[in-house]
């Protein structure tokens, strides 16, 4: 009695879809197949419906290269980044945990795979120079809420940032510190001191080498205020003050 063999045309198994029969090898029906590569290839039906055939080859020859394309990855800073985004987002042993995966925050599907990981930051504009950052900080690690920023940048967008707002912006101290061109100290003294944030971002730095109003200060001791106190109303350091002073009884 002849055995009858399964009809497998137009299945697919993998990436093989079969064609048609090609004969019989061992017992078994021998099917060709086309490989989503494009390339046609024979295999035995057995190997088809228990998974043991799911390509022409290719597949086994990309595994290999990305295996070794992981390995020669693992030293790096993205390999090492892509690593620490997992850990404090799945590790409660991570000290960060807390922040990230104690917070609700996860990876996306996507990026538990490096490879995957790695492409979306060639194409992000990714160098050693920049760091990962989540536009959300309430987000999770996926494609469409994070972007690769300087460290300073990176800084700037940490949930714990006190804003400042002056003209409707809100913006860190840093932040308008680049803006004005005053320092982050000055700044940052000058609301120690009680200024107002439109007098301390529209009061100017008197430069080094620029004459000093002694009447200025004069009026402030006068005031009761400190000479440190009212060199920062005048927007200079103390140390600008007394060269000035200084050169100022020379010229007498």
């Amino acid at each position: 009695m002849s055995r009858i063999y399964k009809d497998l045309t137009g299945q697919r198994f993998g990436r093989l879809v079969a064609i048609e029969r090609a004969g019989t090898r061992n017992g078994y029906a021998l099917w060709k197949c086309k490989c989503d590569c494009g390339k046609e290839t024979e295999v035995i039906s057995n190997s088809l419906k228990r998974g043991l055939s799911k390509s022409c080859g290719c597949l086994r020859t990309e595994l290999n290269i990305e295996r070794h394309f992981i390995h020669g990855m693992t030293h790096t800073k993205l390999f090492k980044t892509w690593q620490g985004m997992i850990q404090r987002c799945t590790n409660s042993k991570e000290t960060s945990f807390k922040n990230y995966g104690g917070r609700g925050i996860s990876v996306c599907n996507e990026w538990s795979d490096f490879i995957s990981f790695y492409t979306w930051s060639m194409n992000s504009g990714y160098n050693d120079k920049l760091t990962i950052d989540r536009i959300d900080n309430d987000g999770d690690y996926e494609p469409g809420n994070c972007t690769w920023s300087t460290c300073k940048e990176q800084a700037n967008n940490k949930r714990n940032n006190v804003l400042y707002e002056y003209k409707g912006n809100k913006k860190t101290i840093s932040q308008w510190s680049d803006i004005y061109g005053i320092s982050y100290s000055v700044i940052a003294l000058r609301f120690k001191r009680g200024w107002s944030i439109e007098k301390t971002l529209t009061t100017p730095i008197i430069k080094p080498g620029k004459k000093v109003n002694f009447d200025f200060f004069e009026q402030k001791r006068k005031e009761g205020k400190k000479i440190s106190q009212a060199c920062i109303e005048y927007g200079i350091t103390k140390r600008h003050y007394y060269y000035a002073l200084e050169q100022s009884k020379k010229e007498k």
